[in-house]
């Protein structure tokens, strides 16, 4: 384990590299920096080109799965700071119906990331993993060390295991070849440049599209999935970010870090606020016959917190900036 007391920090022209910078993290990664003042930043992008910061931001597509490309791209920008927030993500849906790819793409690209990292010698790299890695009935709150203690929740099992690997990856190489890989594990997040497809979207940016579609439509009722009893944390992805940014100036270590809210609302109540928030005037229905997921996930944050971080954006507060997020791309 690398002492904290010597963990690197980012300087405001040292070259970072953002991989995934089209998604909701990568995005909200390259919004903190550009907030902080860093000014060397790269992102890669696969298809559609990022908006934010793109004055100050090189943005580069590139299919990170692609080993040759990986490689040369390490070779050309030569980053000293990597965060690793490029994934293959979607909901419970998504999750149990492309098994075969969550597990395979996420395994390339992470090994892609992560192995020319070591080789072209970066001095930190950030590894973004899931909380969903943990055992479907460990003891709540999650702890760190509760990882591999149990069976995993079926539905998300393949990306769940691509995550573990990813983060076990970043964890030996710090033990064989002595680099400074870290790893955080993010509680559910929403915010901006969320993914809002109803057919593979998590359940917060589904709630927002589903009540604000009724809303318009004057629909008499919203079918909620599931019994609305399952418990979850929430925390708004500018937050994570800043997490992000802190912990890759303040954490060096083989253990990796939960980062969340330190809060859970039950899917029920959580819906009862969208619809509020929204101005949804019709009723709730839940239909049971649909999976819950996981009965409750909620992260021990304590070991964050001791470090000095604390988020800041509480859920009703993120929820309006998300919704206002969602008009600016849906209306």
């Amino acid at each position: 384990m690398v002492d904290t007391k010597y963990t690197v920090t980012m300087n405001k022209n040292d070259k970072i590299l953002v991989a995934g910078a089209a998604g909701m993290v990568g995005s909200a990664i390259i919004r903190a920096l550009l907030k902080a003042g860093y000014q060397n930043i790269s992102g890669t992008y696969r298809n559609r080109k990022p908006s934010v910061g793109s004055d100050f931001v090189d943005y580069l597509q590139i299919d990170l799965m692609d080993q040759s490309a990986v490689k040369n791209m390490y070779e050309t920008l030569k980053p000293d700071f990597v965060f690793y927030a490029a994934a293959k993500v979607g909901g419970i849906v998504a999750n149990n119906t492309y098994r075969a790819e969550f597990l395979y793409d996420n395994l390339v690209i992470q090994n892609n990331i992560v192995h020319n990292a070591w080789l072209s010698k970066v001095k930190k790299l950030l590894f973004l993993g899931s909380s969903c890695i943990y055992p479907k009935m460990a003891p709540q709150p999650i702890k760190e060390e509760y990882l591999l203690t149990g069976l995993l929740e079926y539905t998300n099992e393949p990306y769940a295991i691509a995550k573990i690997a990813g983060l076990k990856l970043c964890e030996n190489y710090n033990i064989q070849y002595g680099t400074d890989f870290i790893a955080a594990m993010p509680t559910n997040l929403y915010g901006p440049e969320d993914n809002y497809d109803l057919q593979n979207s998590h359940v917060l940016p589904a709630l927002i599209r589903k009540f604000h579609e009724a809303k318009t439509n004057a629909a008499e009722k919203v079918v909620i999935w599931g019994t609305g009893s399952p418990l979850r944390e929430f925390m708004h992805v500018d937050d994570l970010a800043s997490a992000c940014v802190f912990l890759m100036n303040n954490y060096s270590g083989n253990k990796f870090v939960n980062i969340g809210w330190g809060e859970d609302i039950s899917i029920k109540e959580l819906a009862l606020l969208v619809k509020r928030i929204v101005g949804f005037e019709g009723f709730l229905e839940f239909d049971v016959s649909k999976p819950d997921g996981t009965p409750r996930k909620l992260l021990d944050v304590s070991f964050l917190r001791s470090l000095g971080f604390n988020p800041s954006i509480h859920l009703e507060d993120g929820i309006n900036n998300a919704y206002a997020d969602f008009l600016n791309k849906y209306q």
